[in-house]
């Protein structure tokens, strides 16, 4: 059904696979200066939607690619910053990829109504 053979189309996800860890490097960011669960929560459902979106196939790649990359900058953090983020906020930064989820498959779900109403019209 596609019209992009998989070998390019593999190129082409390299932005979006970028995108995401960009999205989770940025999420961990907002989580460390605000330290609010639910707005990192949001900000990973955002982003996983995008994606989604723009993206429909194999949604929970982009839940993978973008929640690894929360708890991964918080422990570099952690390691690296004087300012360090508490356990429990490096334990819920796992917790993120729930949400995330929700917004991959709704994203993709909502891109395969978009084209199923496109196609119909």
């Amino acid at each position: 059904m596609d019209p992009i053979p998989p070998a390019s189309r593999r190129r082409t996800d390299a932005w979006f696979y970028l995108g995401a860890a960009l999205a989770g490097t940025a999420t961990a960011w907002a989580d460390l200066r605000i330290d609010d669960l639910l707005f990192t929560a949001l900000l990973v459902l955002a982003s996983c939607m995008v994606l989604g979106l723009l993206r429909p196939s194999r949604p929970w790649r982009w839940v993978i690619t973008t929640g690894i990359f929360v708890p991964l900058t918080e422990f570099t953090a952690h390691a690296l910053l004087p300012v360090k983020p508490s356990r429990a906020q490096i334990y819920g930064s796992f917790l993120t990829s729930l949400p995330g989820v929700a917004g991959a498959y709704g994203g993709s779900l909502m891109r395969r109504v978009l084209d199923n109403l496109r196609r119909g019209a």
